[in-house]
């Protein structure tokens, strides 16, 4: 006797252990349980999926089975499938998340430090400027090129100092010296 059993369940392509359970209940007639089981899927909900079950005599089921097992199986597939799929980029969403957290607080943390240290070094130069030490002043700017975001002030601030060095030879104030 050849049956086409198992090529109708190929025919399926279902992802997960197909268990079917057969009793046998009175006058020729049985219960049949199918239930897709997928334990590759990390949804605990995939336990929620109930087995599918028939009641027939053995003709009905011979007749029947794969017609009314077919379609049922294959959305359970479908869904236990979809629904694994679904955990991994939710898992991966998460370590993206923390990555993309991480590196903005990184980034934030690199932010202040380098604030601070403008900050501070600004500072110094006013302290310096109070004191009339222009030079001083001058020399703890911070530097332009570490700062381009703070390019423009720190020159304004350095051509300030500037007019406070040595009269130069051809400054205004030289030439009112200068006897004709």
């Amino acid at each position: 006797m050849q049956t086409n059993f198992f090529r109708q369940i190929a025919k399926m392509n279902l992802t997960g252990d197909l268990q079917i359970t057969i009793r046998p209940i009175e006058d020729n007639r049985f219960v049949i349980s199918v239930l897709l089981s997928n334990e590759q899927c990390g949804d605990e909900a995939r336990k929620l999926i109930p087995p599918l079950n028939l009641r027939g005599t053995a003709e009905d089921l011979d007749n029947g089975f794969f017609e009314n097992v077919a379609t049922p199986m294959q959305t359970a597939s479908g869904l236990m499938v979809d629904m694994d799929a679904y955990m991994k980029q939710v898992e991966e969403a998460k370590k993206k998340s923390a990555m993309e957290k991480e590196k903005a607080d990184r980034e934030k943390k690199e932010k202040e430090a380098r604030d601070k240290k403008y900050n501070e070094a600004l500072q110094k130069a006013e302290e310096f400027e109070k004191e009339g030490k222009y030079k001083e002043a001058w020399s703890a700017l911070p530097k332009a090129s570490d700062f381009p975001e703070n390019a423009e002030h720190i020159r304004k601030k350095q051509d300030e100092y500037e007019r406070h060095f040595a009269p130069s030879l051809f400054s205004e104030t030289n030439n009112d010296n200068v006897e004709s």
